[in-house]
């Protein structure tokens, strides 16, 4: 068992990096996309606010490991379907550059898994509600009237101001605001594998296994060990240095053409959305937050400004998320079940 539980945390480690470059655009694409900074440099700088994002708490991290299944019917191979599904889902839109949620990949593998393990009635479907289908909903909205307004309340400020010292300090601010995007993405995203690798050592300990040391295992259902923490931190930093150009294309240019001045505006208000959720220890999905975040921008100037067929592919794949990757990890459930 103890080899399973080790396969159980590499899978969550790599879905983790794979988080990384797949969410990489949430942090840079508007900083990339208006020439703030080469898309190398800003990979690098989001990195390591990732990084720092990713070890200033674990209240999402203690939702994912013990709010949406009771540890005791969670096994290793039910962790492993469900990181299955998730990664499955994620290298599918990666490839052709759709921004869907990882986090929303991650919860509908664990549902999906569940299923196949002991049933529907497994599953927590009312903490799915409540706190992921109504932020799914909620996030996106806030994100979007908030940066409507702080675009508004912009563009009124530096109405007397010539359009080449707008140009000059929005760049500089944007700087400020993608850093603050790349903490709170690491916040809020990165625990989700933490989240994921204490449900899987719970459940190790829960079956009666030993051969682990007593430091490298959780004190309850929902403590983080350091080490945890830790490695899912390097994971999400090293994954977004990698970056994920296909989906920074998208966010930049295809849903807006965005400026400088926007680019702040959406990412002062996506970072306010995501770290408030992952202060009250709620796993929104960051990618929904900025995109909602660029939309709303990009309406305040008009309506039309907002390229909506490529904004409804990707509600649509918000939509699907859940559904398909839970999918994908009760199949895969189904044929562990086969071989352990």
């Amino acid at each position: 068992m103890v080899s399973l539980l080790v396969a159980v945390i590499i899978t969550a480690i790599v879905f983790d990096y794979i988080n990384g470059f797949h969410d990489a655009a949430n942090a840079i694409a508007t900083v990339v996309s208006t020439g703030v900074l080469p898309i190398r440099t800003a990979v690098m700088i989001a990195g390591v606010l990732n990084f720092l994002g990713a070890v200033t708490g674990t209240e999402v991290a203690k939702t994912i490991a013990s709010g949406f299944a009771d540890p005791g019917i969670v096994t290793q191979t039910v962790v492993l379907a469900a990181l299955l599904g998730a990664v499955a889902w994620n290298l599918i839109t990666w490839w052709y550059g759709i921004p869907s949620s990882s986090s929303h990949a991650l919860i509908g593998g664990l549902a999906g898994a569940v299923v196949a393990q002991a049933g529907v009635s497994a599953f927590k479907w009312s903490a799915l509600y409540h706190k992921v289908l109504v932020p799914l909903v909620a996030s996106p909205t806030i994100g979007f009237f908030v940066a409507f307004f702080v675009m508004i309340a912009l563009l009124w400020i530096v109405r007397r101001r010539r359009s080449g010292w707008v140009h000059r300090v929005s760049r500089r601010a944007q700087l400020v605001s993608a850093c603050s995007m790349a903490f709170a993405h690491g916040s809020n995203d990165a625990q989700k594998s933490m989240g994921i690798i204490t449900l899987a050592l719970v459940a190790f300990v829960k079956a009666g296994h030993a051969g682990m040391p007593s430091w490298a295992m959780p004190q309850a259902d929902n403590h983080v060990p350091l080490w945890v923490v830790v490695v899912c931190a390097l994971a999400i930093a090293f994954g977004t240095m990698a970056g994920g150009k296909k989906i920074i294309k998208t966010m930049g240019t295809k849903i807006i053409r965005i400026t400088p001045l926007q680019g702040f505006a959406a990412e002062t208000a996506g970072a306010a959305t995501i770290l408030s959720a992952s202060h009250f220890g709620v796993p929104v999905s960051t990618t929904h937050c900025i995109n909602a975040c660029i939309m709303g921008v990009g309406a305040s100037k008009r309506v039309s400004a907002v390229r909506w067929g490529v904004a409804g592919n990707i509600v649509t794949a918000w939509v699907l998320t859940i559904p398909l990757s839970a999918a994908m990890a009760y199949v895969a459930m189904k044929a562990l079940d086969m071989v352990f």
